[in-house]
């Protein structure tokens, strides 16, 4: 028979009641055996409390795991079918509270039930969309152009194989991936300087485009298209860029055949010098001497003839060569030359610290320039200037003149001698803490113009001209091109278009906005400080709340030491599998590229950040991320349960267990518990990483030191 609260409230009352009578009873018998008093009474009613404490404590013990534990183990199961309608709690405790487990459970099923039928409803209304996507995905994979694309703040949002090779640095240092940022490639100022001018052409409502030639860090030559992704401005009428996309061209080998084709070009001009003199004088002989007799002037003829025949051999055979090696020129862009004196005013004026003029700017001159070699040559002018013979003030003006652009850079003051340009022509170029190998003839070459130094002594001015080769006005199309602009690929991440990793300090950024690199070691055993080392490392990638199973590293390492035979049998790494592979020192620069930029998170982090940072002095390299502990957030999302495993955890959870005590395997289960935990510490009011690890050194666990 059922008992009703009020009946269990009356019967626990009346046990208790007789408890405290029957330790009374107890007490006052003693007291009377012993005469009441003395040392024996006083330690035979001591003994009498300690036993009746401790039968106490055993009696209310289980009581308490059934009124306290229970409950709120109920409540922190309930909290995952909240957020997993496919698990089920577990029915514990007395009657009631097994009867709220099985309401709970009939809910969670209800739901579930639910939520597949919505789930089917968007299946099938997703079904095209699901074809067009898988259609576009395999054009990406492919596509022999290499293609990024990226925010405003250079986060890589999409790239196909094709850009990974081009990108790639060497074995081991992986920096192109989702989430990843684009400066990690390519330099900074050099993006910056092609968005400056493709906003520009935007806002005068022109077909906007930059194009651009760097290298890599892999010594590879590339040519940029730069183009822009844009969208409705707030208002709606207008157009922002809100990213851009990368079109990467891999000119190394053709700029190799360039230099070959200029080696050709020397070869076949000096090896023509010999033939062209013995023809040149043989011709002069006959001309000299008329009347020279038939067996000698034959002679002469035959000279004659065989060195021309060995010249069109020689020109044949250049012409041939040549052919093989067509070679694409530096690119150079086609822009309006009022828009290049824009950006070098206030460009100068603050690398330079020099107040900018203009003059006479003729709006109608376009001109085909490298805009950012140039802009770096009138730094580096303008610099010297300054530094050398104190000039407080610059100005600018254009023209045209027959075929060129002539830009000229004047200042009021000394002039400077012939040899003075001459030299500043030929060192490389240093401004603002910028440094290039380039010189100022070398960038003047690539943009097939000219420079020279001129002074008015009448009017104390003295300038430098640019001559630059014209091009040809574009007209103003009447709108963009709507295909290109609306061109988004949904099965990439996208909505990293919406934040800006500059508008927040990293602990005020939400956990659901971070990029997480999660990862795990294995070692030759468990203590760091006594000269255990890693073994193996395995990590992934987290990016817009997704886990990149095919961003990895994963990494063998020798330890140069011996491995314990206990530990093979945990991780199943043996001795002869570690024969040959790289040691820490080559293995942890390569890790910390792959860790770039983002937040680590490990199960029991402790410990793996024990091991890196014993080897912060002899490698150099530090993790200086901050870090996630998914042990710790356990504690702090389920403080009642026995178990913070990571198997433990990933059960509750409903994650399978795959490859566990590898670390690519433990990385991949240990980044599927932190995504299903995201969202409960969200309902916890732990919305943002500070939050996060505020809350995680507070637990118990947080104490453990390695």
């Amino acid at each position: 028979m059922r008992l009703d609260p009020g009946r269990k409230l009356a019967l626990a009352t009346a046990l208790c009641a007789l408890a405290v009578g029957v330790l009374i009873y107890a007490t006052v018998a003693v007291l009377r055996s012993t005469d009441a008093g003395g040392e024996d009474a006083t330690a035979a009613l001591v003994m009498v409390w300690l036993v009746a404490c401790g039968g106490a404590f055993a009696l209310l013990r289980p009581l308490a795991d059934l009124v306290l534990r229970a409950p709120m183990q109920l409540a922190e199961e309930t909290r995952i079918v909240v957020g997993d309608s496919g698990r089920r709690v577990r029915p514990a405790g007395g009657e009631e509270l097994r009867a709220v487990a099985e309401a709970i459970n009939e809910l969670a099923t209800r739901r579930q039930t639910l939520e597949q039928d919505i789930a089917a409803e968007i299946a099938r209304a997703q079904a095209n969309l699901e074809a067009d996507r898988n259609r576009l995905a395999v054009l990406m994979a492919e596509l022999q152009q290499s293609v990024v694309v990226c925010n405003l703040d250079g986060r890589i949002l999409l790239y196909n194989q094709r850009a990974r090779e081009v990108l790639t640095t060497g074995a081991g240092s992986e920096l192109v991936g989702l989430g990843r940022s684009l400066y990690a490639v390519f330099e900074r100022g050099l993006i910056a300087h092609a968005l400056d001018q493709v906003g520009r052409r935007l806002l005068a409502g022109e077909a906007a485009s930059s194009e651009f030639v760097t290298a890599t860090r892999a010594g590879r030559l590339l040519r940029v298209h730069l183009a822009p992704v844009a969208g409705q401005d707030g208002g709606g009428d207008g157009v922002e860029m809100t990213g851009f996309v990368l079109l990467l061209d891999d000119i190394t080998a053709s700029f190799e055949t360039e230099g070959r084709r200029d080696a050709l070009i020397q070869s076949l001009t000096e090896g023509s010098r010999g033939p062209l003199g013995n023809i040149r004088a043989a011709a002069e002989m006959l001309s000299s001497y008329p009347d020279m007799e038939a067996d000698e002037r034959g002679r002469f003829l035959s000279v004659i003839r065989s060195e021309v025949e060995g010249l069109s051999a020689r020109v044949a055979q250049s012409a041939r060569e040549y052919a093989k090696e067509l070679t694409v020129r530096w690119p150079l862009e086609e822009m309006r030359g009022a828009d290049l004196v824009a950006v070098a005013a206030p460009r100068i004026g603050e690398r330079c610290s020099l107040p900018v003029k203009t003059e006479e700017i003729d709006e109608s001159v376009w001109m085909k320039v490298d805009s950012f070699s140039f802009l770096q040559v009138l730094c580096y002018l303008t610099t010297r200037l300054r530094d050398e013979y104190g000039v407080s003030e610059v100005r600018l003006a254009l023209s045209a003149d027959g075929d060129h652009a002539c830009l000229d850079l004047a200042w009021m003051g000394t002039a400077m001698s012939t040899e003075t340009v001459m030299s500043w022509e030929l060192d490389p170029m240093r401004s603002a803490g910028e440094e290039t190998p380039l010189s100022v003839r070398e960038v003047m070459d690539r943009c097939n113009g000219e420079m020279w130094f001129q002074r008015k002594r009448a009017s104390h001015r003295a300038y430098f001209r640019f001559l630059l080769p014209l091009a040809q006005e574009r007209r103003q199309p009447g709108a963009l091109p709507g295909v290109a602009l609306n061109s988004r690929p949904e099965f990439y991440d996208f909505d990293l278009f919406r934040w800006s990793e500059k508008s927040h300090a990293l602990d005020d950024r939400l956990l659901s906005e971070l990029t997480y690199t999660v990862f795990d070691t294995e070692t030759t055993g468990l203590e760091p400080s006594n000269g255990d080392e890693i073994i193996q490392i395995g990590a992934t990638r987290i990016v817009n709340r997704r886990l990149l199973t095919h961003e990895v590293f994963d990494q063998l390492i020798d330890p140069r030491r011996p491995l314990p035979a206990a530990s093979v049998q945990i991780h199943g790494i043996t001795p002869e599998m570690l024969v040959g592979q790289p040691d820490i020192g080559s293995v942890l620069p390569a890790f910390r590229n792959f860790c770039a930029d983002t937040v680590l998170v490990a199960h029991n982090a402790a410990f793996d950040m024990r091991f890196l940072q014993l080897k912060e002095q002899p490698t150099g390299i530090r993790f200086d991320l901050p870090v996630l502990d998914t042990l710790l957030l356990s504690a702090v999302l389920h403080p009642n349960q026995e178990s913070h495993r990571l198997e433990a955890i990933a059960e509750r959870f409903g994650i399978p267990v795959i490859g566990r005590h590898t670390a690519l395997g433990d990385a991949y289960v240990t980044g599927e518990v932190f995504l299903k935990m995201v969202p409960l510490l969200a309902e916890m009011g732990i919305r943002t990483l500070g939050e996060a690890r505020e809350a995680a050194e507070k637990t118990y666990y947080a104490r453990i030191n390695y």
